[in-house]
């Protein structure tokens, strides 16, 4: 196989508002694996907030292209764990291995999701995420992108009044992630008004290390309580049990299609909903991602959708509902 590197920076529509920062734009890394005359592509994309830099993965890139070169594409399986024995980034171990699920299939003439055993019936529809915005940006959003079903990025004040702001322009599904800025008891004070709004639930409301919050609001709080930045590789998931009702995967995160369908299995054993969301990704990521939907509970599928200058081709969103499109991923870089 050879590995190809390309660089881009992702221009967002908005700025995009969270807990822990703003961002005009998202410095990405694609790889590209070639074989047999196909290709198939992988993102990485590099989060301020997790000290990922384009510069730092592409290093990592280069460093493992010669031991590539050497290995032929059997299961992209065997070349996750071919790849899990190297020290480099999940963030890039991931982009590999979307790359190879999508190289596969193209090579095999087969989609991803349909290797993996999906089926394209009663899929999730994804939502939209509305960043942290003033009251009139977060009314001009819901104008220009009117969707079933919207995430809200809500901070430490003013999280009620966004919700009802909201609520009064839309009959949408809402869910409401906090990214770790709230404490229990304003969790708990926030839940019952947030059901009655019609939120269905509430993501990450508490720190990582707050177990005694998180076993507090998993028996009291009246919305179920869904685990992100507390849930990060395989091991989490056994972790998450008795704490949240339910999980957001990541595929950048915890390495890959491959870990995650690991982790998708273990969650339902373990009676968890399952939730796949992303970063802000391009179509490449966001394809590779969006196999994974037979499998899921709830999808955060929208990071393309944020984009003014989105890379590739792949799967398509409209209204909420995700359209297939060719072997493996899908993929195609314009």
């Amino acid at each position: 196989m050879q590995l190809i590197a390309h660089r881009f920076d992702l221009l967002l529509r908005h700025p995009f508002v969270i807990s822990k920062g703003t961002r005009n734009s998202q410095p990405s890394l694609i790889v590209e694996l070639q074989q047999d005359g196909y290709s198939g592509y992988g993102e990485a994309p590099a989060i301020f907030y997790y000290g990922v830099t384009v510069e730092g993965l592409t290093e990592q890139a280069m460093q493992i292209r010669d031991f590539l070169a050497n290995k032929k594409l059997t299961t992209p399986e065997a070349l996750w764990t071919l790849l899990a024995q190297k020290n480099i980034h999940p963030f890039l171990r991931s982009a590999l291995d979307e790359a190879a699920y999508d190289l596969y299939g193209k090579i095999h003439q087969i989609p991803t999701w349909k290797y993996i055993g999906g089926h394209l019936t009663n899929l999730p529809i994804t939502n939209f995420t509305l960043g942290l915005s003033s009251p009139q940006e977060l009314l001009q959003k819901i104008q220009e992108t009117p969707w079933p079903a919207y995430k809200i990025k809500l901070g430490p004040e003013d999280a009620l009044q966004t919700v009802e702001l909201i609520r009064n322009h839309t009959h949408a599904q809402l869910r409401v992630d906090a990214n770790a800025a709230w404490t229990v008891d304003q969790t708990l004070a926030l839940a019952p008004k947030l059901k009655a709004l019609g939120v269905t639930f509430i993501e990450q409301p508490l720190a990582v290390d707050d177990i005694r919050g998180m076993k507090r609001l998993f028996t009291e709080s009246p919305l179920p309580i869904f685990a992100d930045e507390s849930c990060q590789t395989e091991e989490d998931i056994a972790k998450a049990a008795g704490l949240f009702h339910g999980v957001n995967i990541k595929l950048a995160k915890c390495g890959g299609i491959t870990p995650a369908r690991r982790m998708i299995a273990e969650a339902r054993q373990r009676g968890l909903q399952v939730m796949v969301g992303c970063m802000v990704e391009s179509s490449v990521g966001i394809s590779a991602i969006a196999q994974l939907l037979p499998f899921l509970d709830i999808a955060d599928l929208d990071g393309a959708l944020l984009l003014k200058n989105n890379p590739a081709h792949g799967v398509s969103i409209t209204d909420g509902v995700v359209s297939f499109a060719g072997d493996g991923n899908g993929v195609v870089l314009k």
